[in-house]
């Protein structure tokens, strides 16, 4: 896990690289990689890479980058992990292959060499990279299949600069900062910005799956080389089978232990981290560390994770640590949760405060549980879509009814309940409106008066949220496989992986996540066609050890902290009304969007 910057001066008439701004990019990002940094300019000043170090695999010197590779004029800088990289090792060395380091990176480098940019679709793990190609003089992007790993880029027409942060880039100048309105309208409606967008026009991340090739001739256009919902689509249909099921949640636990450094383990009392940590116990027994996080206001309560935590640490036989935290650390860290998260955010101070924790207590790599309610159905989302849906999908064949009930009622239902109930009939008869009804934080028609008329409308048209979340969908035959999909792209894939990359690396700490795994994906896709997909009481049981019935049975609470009452009251609840007030700040902290936070208050 690490952080990685590059300009490339690709245009003709394009200035050599300034590598002033190239250090200020890779000085912003000092946090991701303290244990080793560099950077490099080539001889004709066009190119230049920098690379901050946190060492996970191969220890040594030789994991440093930017990396250059042995019989090629081709040099990458990456961020993140490849977990089968030595299986791929032992495969290259076969083919005649010699390698200078024990490193995952130096493995990425000889792949491309010989399998250009498909080298992409042998990689498990999680990862964003750049890779200069001196043969095609041309920069090489791509990132994992969920988007695990963040990447951004600025492209002015004659030069690019990508980076793993958004703020780093803003670090290093040089961007049109002016707002982006696709992602100041996807932050108010869903409480995250929806990739490729960012707050500035100026930047855009490379969308997950996918990559990017740039060279003399210029800029192409992002390719998307995963697709989440053609892999349910086409994954056929197949019965429950609990076997498989263990089979294929052991094999991806297996693969996420992969480290030259101990390896531990959030654990909270829900049955998605029991389930992790009690499968790693199985291959790690005692030397396995997990630390839990115990805020003082939830102590004694059904948020109060301390206790069954603990039971299940004692059954897997952990090192365990609970680390209590209350209001007064928060307040004292408010400052740098701002200062560290990359855009903004409703969540994620979770994972800063367990992040910050896990880290004190000497960790330098975590598994988390994220992604379980996604694959296995946790949330309230994959009973309340399919219900509404199935109540109203009559009214998709009058959707100039929806319209105007919506119209006429906003006004008198604003004042008694959620806005989101003018839109039912409106919203309620397709599966991305529905979902968008369960999600959302402001609806498309409240965006007037948080971003002016004029904002709002060119947000709402660049974005097409409806139309993207439809598409999500498109093709598929289950309640379970649509949900799996809105929940994986949108929710997880822009918000809670986000979360973690940024909160995680504030303290340098890499958070691994086994349930978010194209592998595992691939295994459970026909199940989760099937008539009786696995669900988060089957995900639990699969362990050696039998999970105690206060924990199998215990209601989802979800992994919460007591925001509300750190910020003295603001509403709190599920997504909608009661994150607004939060939203509204995070906007502000991050600048109002040039001017937009805060109209129609």
């Amino acid at each position: 896990m690490c952080g990685f910057a590059a300009i490339f001066a690709y245009g003709a008439g394009a200035p050599p690289v300034d590598e002033a701004r190239l250090r200020r990019i890779h000085d912003a990002m000092a946090a991701r990689g303290p244990d080793g940094e560099g950077v490099w300019l080539a001889g004709d000043g066009r190119l230049g890479m920098a690379h901050r170090r946190l060492s996970i695999i191969d220890l040594t010197d030789g994991g440093a980058q930017p990396m250059a590779a042995r019989d090629a004029p081709c040099r990458i800088v990456f961020n993140g992990e490849i977990y089968n990289y030595r299986a791929l090792r032992e495969e290259l060395i076969g083919a005649g292959q010699r390698f200078d380091t024990e490193s995952d990176t130096e493995v990425l480098l000889h792949l491309y060499t010989r399998h250009g940019p498909e080298m992409v679709r042998k990689l498990r793990g999680m990862f964003a990279f750049a890779i200069w190609d001196g043969v095609r003089h041309g920069v090489f992007m791509a990132r994992d299949p969920y988007g695990i790993k963040p990447l951004y880029f600025a492209d002015d027409g004659r030069t690019v600069a990508c980076a793993s942060q958004v703020k780093a880039l803003l670090a290093g100048g040089g961007i049109d900062t002016s707002p982006e309105p696709a992602g100041h309208a996807g932050f108010f409606m869903l409480g995250y910005v929806p990739e490729p967008h960012t707050l500035y026009r100026g930047i855009e991340a490379l969308p997950s799956g996918g990559s990017l090739w740039i060279d003399t001739s210029g800029r192409g256009s992002p390719r998307r080389w995963f697709d989440l919902t053609a892999t349910l689509r086409e994954a056929g249909e197949a019965p429950f089978d609990a076997d498989a099921l263990r089979a294929a949640l052991e094999d991806s636990v297996a693969h996420h232990l992969v480290a030259d450094v101990p390896v531990g383990a959030f654990l909270s009392s829900g049955l998605d981290s029991a389930t992790i940590v009690s499968l790693a116990a199985e291959r790690r027994g005692a030397d396995l560390r997990t630390v839990t996080l115990a805020f003082d206001e939830f102590r004694g309560t059904s948020h109060d994770e301390a206790p069954l935590a603990a039971e299940i640490a004692a059954l897997c036989g952990t090192r365990h640590e609970t680390r209590p935290i209350g209001r007064e650390a928060f307040e004292a860290e408010a400052e740098a949760v701002f200062a560290a998260m990359d855009q903004p955010s409703i969540d994620g101070v979770n994972t800063y405060f367990v992040s910050k924790v896990t880290a004190e207590a000497g960790l330098k790599v975590a598994l988390s549980g994220l992604g379980g309610d996604e694959l296995f159905g946790g949330y309230g989302s994959f009973a309340e879509v399919p219900r509404v849906v199935n109540a109203l999908g009559v009214f998709r064949f009058l959707p100039g009814l929806g319209r105007l009930v919506r119209a006429v009622s906003t006004p008198l239902v604003s004042r008694i309940a959620s806005p989101k109930w003018a839109g039912m009939i409106e919203y309620g008869s397709r599966w991305g409106d529905a979902y968008l009804l369960r999600r959302g934080l402001y609806m498309p028609w409240e965006l007037d008066g948080l971003l002016g008329r004029d904002m709002a409308r060119e947000g709402l048209e660049r974005l097409a949220l409806r139309d993207r979340l439809q598409e999500t969908v498109s093709g598929l035959k289950t309640a379970r496989q649509r949900l799996v999909a809105l929940e994986s792209c949108w929710y997880m894939r822009n918000q809670l992986l986000r979360d973690s990359d940024w909160a995680g690396m504030a303290h340098s700490l890499e958070i691994r996540v086994p349930l978010v795994d194209e592998t595992l994906l691939r295994a459970l896709a026909p199940m989760l066609a099937g008539p009786r997909p696995p669900g988060k009481r089957d995900m639990a049981l699969t362990p050696g050890r039998t999970l105690p019935d206060s924990v199998l049975d215990r209601p989802k609470t979800g992994f919460s902290v007591p925001v509300r009452e750190w910020l003295g009251g603001a509403e709190g609840g599920a997504a909608g009304r009661g994150y607004r007030p939060w939203a509204r700040l995070v906007h502000d902290r991050f600048g109002g969007g040039s001017g937009v936070a805060g109209r129609g208050r």
